[in-house]
């Protein structure tokens, strides 16, 4: 099993804005005065954009769904909440924190991706009952993926719940790392939202900031589980992951056998020269601007991208 495709899901915004109702607990989104909200959302589109034709000048198949535009939804361009695909042709459906969010998840979607891109669905996992116990597990931005060892992280917050993540771990066959992940919020220490902002997992490497694990149990159970597998770990600072450094993905090629790593030009320039080097032997690291989209998202270019891992038909 590979930990990268080269499929991947996009969706396109129709009204991005900062969502105010996801603002209470995601302390990376933040208000750009100086921007009209006309201004953010031509911003925005143009950063999506440039990001898809990125992807498909470096060999990826994008596969470009637009937002519905009857919905409130503007936090839609970042699918992987909501959905996650999987090699044994199964697909796992999320409960969302924010109630808006909610109205992301669309059958249409998986619909085109059978009827249109040709891919197989043999079963949909349904996990979002749980939002009636105002209970969440945010896709793959709550859990993060080692698709080659078999391991799930989660870093539990209230967008992460632990009875949720073992569910899903039983389900979908993954061993479960759970541990608590925190950042400064003024003189105190928050939960970081969702897990791929302060780790990432790709084939044979790893990127983690492990001081954001306060507790010494917690940050020795990380560490051993990544080591363990065998993963060059590259350790990541607060700092780095507050410019997102730790919300990156490592993508296939269709034209080449190199992996690309991709990253939001803030996450590039975060990463030191020795980290850049040590990630370039797993793949061309592939950085796109995304400022406007992270400011008020306050998310990036891993949360951007659902990697559909589905056989073909």
């Amino acid at each position: 099993m590979s930990q990268s495709t080269s499929n991947i899901l996009m969706i396109r915004p129709a009204a991005f804005r900062m969502n105010e109702e996801t603002a209470g607990n995601n302390y990376y989104q933040k208000v750009l005065d100086d921007l009209s909200p006309e201004e953010v959302m031509d911003r925005a589109i143009e950063e999506f954009d440039n990001m898809v034709e990125t992807l498909r000048s470096e060999g990826v198949n994008v596969i470009v769904v637009e937002d519905n535009p009857d919905t409130d939804t503007p936090d839609c361009l970042f699918p992987n909440n909501w959905i996650s695909f999987h090699s044994d042709a199964r697909v796992g459906l999320y409960p969302m924190f924010a109630p808006n969010r909610r109205e992301e998840r669309r059958e249409d979607v998986m619909i085109d991706l059978q009827h249109i891109h040709d891919f197989k669905i043999d079963e949909v996992v349904d996990f979002t009952e749980f939002e009636e116990h105002n209970i969440f597990l945010e896709g793959t931005g709550s859990i993060v993926l080692d698709r080659v060892n078999g391991k799930a992280y989660a870093a539990i917050s209230p967008r992460t719940d632990r009875v949720a993540f073992e569910q899903f771990c039983d389900a979908m066959s993954f061993d479960g790392v759970v541990f608590e992940s925190n950042q400064t919020v003024g003189d105190k220490r928050e939960h970081i939202y969702h897990t791929n902002v302060m780790m990432c997992v790709g084939t044979g490497w790893a990127t983690v900031c492990l001081d954001s694990v306060d507790h010494p149990d917690d940050k020795q159970l990380l560490r051993s589980a990544l080591e363990g597998d065998g993963l060059e770990v590259v350790e990541l600072s607060e700092d780095q992951i507050s410019r997102f450094a730790g919300n990156m993905l490592e993508v296939a090629s269709e034209t080449d056998d190199t992996s690309r790593i991709v990253m939001s030009k803030s996450a590039f320039d975060a990463l030191t020269e020795d980290q850049k080097s040590t990630l370039g032997n797993y793949g061309k690291l592939v950085p796109v601007a995304l400022d406007v989209i992270e400011a008020c998202g306050g998310g990036s270019a891993r949360c951007m991208m659902a990697e559909i891992h589905l056989p073909k038909c």
